[in-house]
């Protein structure tokens, strides 16, 4: 017998802007996205951006989107873009990744 989840996966893609690098931003949303049990990775892009990437239920997403908003103390957000998906499954746990 199969064990099915029934709670829907959602994929979040989402891509924060402002001042969001040398702030500890990628760490603390990692700790966020790891105690919420996402998974997924976020990254420093060349743009001066972070890119984030987590699968999970849709509404513990939001909490990590809300959390996106805001950043630890030192970022200032100036916005955030994010687009949903189906969730993927190609990932096992939370990491930063370096680009």
């Amino acid at each position: 017998m199969s064990f099915h989840d029934p709670r829907p996966q959602s994929r979040l893609e989402a891509t924060v802007f402002g001042l969001v690098q040398g702030v500890f931003f990628r760490q603390s949303t990692q700790r966020e996205a790891s105690r919420l049990a996402l998974v997924g990775w976020v990254a420093n892009q060349p743009d001066g951006t972070v890119r984030v990437v987590a699968e999970g239920d849709e509404n513990i997403l939001r909490q990590l989107l809300d959390y996106l908003h805001r950043g630890p103390s030192g970022a200032r957000v100036e916005r955030v873009e994010a687009n949903w998906a189906e969730a993927t499954g190609e990932f096992t746990g939370f990491r930063v990744r370096y680009l």
